[in-house]
């Protein structure tokens, strides 16, 4: 993660900031970080989740869009970019000809660990998205080959971790069907090639 020059901002500044680049940044406390460029992997279990969970909304019949890569506020200054999100109709309707920064806590939120995002996705933003009220959140690590659903019970994360071929549970998704395997599987490149 690389600090910008930008030495301040505010967050109302961050919603229209472009440094001519098509770089992504995330607003920590009014200062721009840089986010690198994901990984291979990390698209492709990105792509898994957009294709799953397209699929699980249009089966439930759901008035439920998900969002890669928009933001959420998570503080006075502070922004962060998600992986995927699950928002309401209402909530995509008040922000349709602004910037995509949610400052209500969408239904459930996915981030993908990348190797410098370890600490962010499993602390800072596991903390910040409990004061939001953020009802569901889950870390998919591809590190260490597991996924983190955190639960909000009573302000605080209840986590439940699934591993291998353990079908994941979900609050708001409770009919989703799907292992860890699976999911790590189509970040695998070689998947489905024949040699």
């Amino acid at each position: 993660m690389v600090t910008t020059p930008v030495t301040s901002i505010m967050f109302e500044e961050y919603l229209t900031y472009d440094d001519g680049s098509d770089f992504h940044y995330e607003l920590v406390d009014g200062k721009l970080e840089l986010m690198n460029p994901p990984t291979i992997e990390h698209f492709l279990i990105a792509k898994f989740f957009e294709q799953l969970l397209d699929a699980e909304i249009k089966r439930c019949s759901s008035p439920w869009l998900y969002f890669q890569e928009s933001g959420m506020r998570t503080g006075r200054n502070k922004s962060r970019l998600t992986d995927l999100c699950v928002v309401t109709l209402e909530q995509a309707r008040e922000l349709l000809n602004v910037s995509a920064v949610f400052e209500s806590p969408p239904l459930l939120i996915v981030e993908v660990v990348s190797p410098e995002s370890v600490k962010r996705d499993y602390r800072y933003k596991r903390s910040e998205y409990a004061v939001l009220e953020v009802p569901e959140y889950w870390i998919v690590d591809s590190l260490e080959k597991k996924v983190s659903v955190l639960l909000l019970e009573d302000g605080l994360y209840k986590e439940i971790v699934f591993t291998t071929t353990q079908q994941i549970g979900s609050r708001t998704f409770p009919e989703l069907a799907i292992t860890v395997d699976r999911i790590f599987t189509a970040g695998n490149l070689n998947q489905g090639r024949r040699d």
